[in-house]
């Protein structure tokens, strides 16, 4: 599995990197004509890169969720659980900026109870009501868990640079880096024994502290080598350490579902690290975390 992961890993990193690089210069390049008044200033918009990504992993995410449902007898179909992933996704990230905030609200609360009424009468068209209370549960975790916090990837870009969003993945992943090695090298006290056996506390802490490095030397590289001003390194190291331990609860919240379905990875999709759900886990509760602090410490809004 380790020759796989150092294999698979950098490989994955050079992805991303180049993705960043077109996102990035297609926000510089002057749209047709006919529509280069959608964004103001003849460009194409931003997420040119980063909205096929995301509404891909969360395809490919729902579709391994809904295979843990069905491992538990749930009923889940693949198709309606994509798609409510990929409106969630899309719902969260182009909410229109002038609108209120209880404009907002309003639509997100909409499409929620629309998505449990939705589910329970597409379910319940067999003329049957068993197990209703469990699909309309995975349905609704496809559209909030994979898509509304998906979302935030590209409410991110809309707002800031894509390095901004590439630093935020980075440092979350980075922790489970550092507590892979961390706890390998020399973790003996067990975090959650009956929950995930190979998580130590001297890993959680060596992730938490590599975090917190890579935060503050990831601000320094994006305001020297991209020109972006996030933060200073201090308030980036605490960001770090946030980040870390918010994507350690986001990959315990995985393994919790993984244990209860009896599989050790969500997939098979990338070898060496399981599922696209595996690696995704982390960075999807850190997601509106890192949107509200770079929020806050950009002045914006």
């Amino acid at each position: 599995m380790l020759v796989y992961r150092l294999t698979l890993g950098p490989v994955l990193i050079l992805a991303i990197i180049a993705a960043a690089f077109g996102d990035q210069w297609m926000d510089s390049v002057a749209m047709p004509g006919f529509a280069s008044g959608w964004t103001g200033d003849g460009t194409f918009p931003p997420c040119m890169f980063v909205l096929p990504i995301t509404v891909l992993l969360s395809v490919v995410a729902s579709r391994e969720l809904s295979a843990l449902l069905k491992s538990k007898g749930v009923e889940a179909a693949r198709r309606v659980n994509a798609t409510l992933a990929v409106a969630g996704l899309l719902l969260a990230a182009f909410v229109p900026s002038g609108w209120s905030g209880v404009g907002g609200a309003g639509v997100i609360n909409a499409s929620v109870g629309l998505v449990i009424v939705g589910s329970i009468a597409y379910y319940a068209r067999g003329q049957r009501v068993e197990g209703m209370l469990a699909a309309a549960g995975g349905a609704l975790m496809s559209f909030a868990y994979l898509g509304l916090l998906m979302g935030f990837a590209v409410l991110i870009r809309r707002e800031q640079s894509v390095w901004v969003l590439v630093w935020v993945v980075v440092v979350t992943k980075s922790c489970d880096i550092g507590a892979f090695f961390t706890g390998t090298a020399i973790g003996k006290r067990k975090l959650i024994p009956w929950l995930s056996p190979g998580k130590t506390w001297e890993g959680l802490f060596g992730g938490l502290a590599t975090s917190a490095v890579v935060g503050a030397l990831g601000v320094v590289a994006l305001e020297s080598w991209a020109g972006v001003r996030v933060s200073g390194p201090w308030a980036a190291a605490g960001a770090g350490v946030v980040f870390g331990f918010v994507g350690q609860c986001g990959d315990l919240l995985a393994s919790l579902l993984k244990r209860d379905a009896g599989v050790k990875d969500s997939g098979r999709t990338l070898p060496g690290f399981g599922g696209v759900l595996d690696v995704i886990d982390s960075p999807l509760l850190v997601l509106p975390v890192a949107f509200w602090w770079v929020r806050s410490v950009a002045g914006v809004g």
